[in-house]
């Protein structure tokens, strides 16, 4: 496909005094499509909006803009939203939406830690995100996707698409299925903490896993977080254990032999560093408490997404076969057994 003729309006409307010479996809992202797009002067990155996912891009964008102006202003590197030439941040063509953000340059993301210390570091990014936003206003924001980490919710989601059956998967994930169902009584800690306001409610990231942190080429110090289309309110304990749930296991969240996939209590403990690290006394000790059953809560809220969207067709995240989320379910069904082995979550909350 030729992108360079398929985009030529958009792109000028994002970028008229720049000479595009390349636009091919990038990356590796589930949700939205994205073009690293190359001129003579500097790159950008270009990405459709997924509005099945996303349907409200005024508030979508909204959110990220304010956001990163406010991150900008304390001096925080984060992504800078290109504006069209009319000043907007998105365009929209033949009922398509795109964005454009500026390419930090010098910089890798890392599908799996490498290393106990690169762990550490994206724990001490992630603690400094919060703590840079600590004095956002985070009833501001608007609720891009409602109740995004409401477990309970999401439990009864996956009981429906359970009963539901519609494409006759259930007979594939039987084990996987009541696996979950055991555990339906562990599902509300958090919710009830924000609710009886044991934690505060924070500005959170809410989809915090490795490969959404830009790691500087030389210094392998953090250079910015991305992917900020779930910048909600919520708490800080969803962006700490979604951390764990992807970083500290030792395999990529698609890994179809569950042999290798193991929960490294090591890695919990450096990111835990890092983290408590950079918020200092910013952390409440609730939350400190909750810590190792948020990792437990938002690694099986993850398995149920994936059990639930095989269950449904594979509407939300993109595949590339037809198995793809229930091996994605599976990956993280097997961090939850382990996590179970090693925390003793019913003393904790």
């Amino acid at each position: 496909m030729d992108y360079m003729i398929e985009f030529e309006d958009l792109l000028i409307d994002f970028i008229p005094h720049n000479e595009v010479t390349s636009i091919q996809p990038y990356g590796k992202g589930h949700i939205n499509v994205t073009f690293l797009v190359t001129t003579k002067e500097k790159r950008y990155i270009l990405q459709q909006i997924n509005t099945k996912v996303f349907p409200d891009v005024d508030k979508l964008m909204e959110n990220i803009v304010n956001v990163t102006d406010f991150l900008i202003k304390k001096g925080v590197t984060t992504l800078e939203v290109i504006r069209t030439s009319d000043g907007r941040a998105f365009t929209e063509i033949n009922s398509q939406y795109f964005r454009m953000y500026a390419f930090i340059e010098n910089s890798v993301t890392y599908q799996v830690s490498e290393s106990v210390e690169v762990f550490e570091e994206s724990g001490f990014a992630f603690g400094s995100f919060q703590k840079h936003l600590a004095d956002f206003n985070a009833s501001s924001l608007h609720e891009i996707i409602p109740d995004f980490h409401n477990t309970p919710k999401r439990f009864n989601d996956f009981l429906k698409s359970c009963n539901a059956d519609r494409y006759g998967r259930l007979k594939s994930c039987i084990e996987e299925a009541d696996f979950i169902l055991q555990r339906r009584n562990s599902l509300s800690r958090l919710t009830d903490s924000i609710r009886e306001g044991r934690i505060p409610l924070r500005v959170t990231h809410n989809d915090t896993k490795l490969n959404n942190i830009l790691i500087d080429s030389d210094t392998g110090k953090t250079k910015a977080i991305i992917d900020l289309d779930t910048v909600m309110p919520g708490s800080l304990l969803y962006d700490f254990g979604d951390s764990i749930r992807f970083g500290a296991s030792t395999a990529e969240e698609d890994e179809p032999d569950t042999a290798k996939v193991h929960f490294d209590i090591n890695l919990y403990n450096a990111y835990k560093n890092g983290f408590i690290r950079a918020m200092g006394d910013a952390v409440t000790p609730a939350e400190t408490d909750l810590m190792p059953y948020s990792a437990y809560l938002m690694t099986i809220e993850c398995g149920m997404r994936f059990l639930t969207d095989y269950l449904s067709g594979d509407t939300y995240f993109k595949t590339k076969y037809p198995q793809h989320n229930l091996v994605r379910c599976r990956t993280q069904l097997k961090l939850v057994s382990e996590i179970e082995k090693i925390f003793d979550l019913r003393t904790i909350g």
